[in-house]
């Protein structure tokens, strides 16, 4: 199970950059994870919490978005899923093919607090 080993090398890069950022709260982390890159999404949302625990992550959510495989058939041009067509190019057949994406395992977006919804009451009104 390396996923384990992801979501640490995840949060030391987070920390790393909220720390070059003077960043101090981080609500949610959104992570590309590829259909092709091996890494198992259960197993990221199960392990995140041990991961994050005593970082600036613990308390904020990770969100996983999938990343589909997608190739392009070297005899034909035909772009199609790798997953769902077993390999194999739906239009003409072949195994040959260029993978353009799903094998990727990256950070997207790291969210932080909105300084005004800092400043606002529960009204949605700033604070006096």
């Amino acid at each position: 199970m390396h996923e384990i080993g992801i979501l640490r090398q995840l949060v030391r890069t987070v920390e790393a950059f909220a720390a070059e950022n003077g960043v101090s709260d981080i609500r949610e982390v959104v992570v590309d994870c590829g259909e092709l890159s091996l890494v198992i999404p259960e197993y990221l949302e199960e392990l995140y919490p041990v991961a994050a625990k005593g970082s600036l992550l613990q308390d904020a959510k990770l969100t996983i978005r999938m990343v589909p495989g997608l190739a392009e058939c070297d005899d034909c041009d035909e772009i199609f899923n790798v997953i769902e067509h077993k390999g194999y190019c739906p239009n003409c057949g072949s195994f040959e093919k260029t993978v353009l994406s799903g094998r990727e395992f990256s950070v997207r977006e790291i969210v932080v607090p909105d300084e005004g919804a800092l400043a606002r009451g529960a009204s949605g009104q700033p604070d006096p």
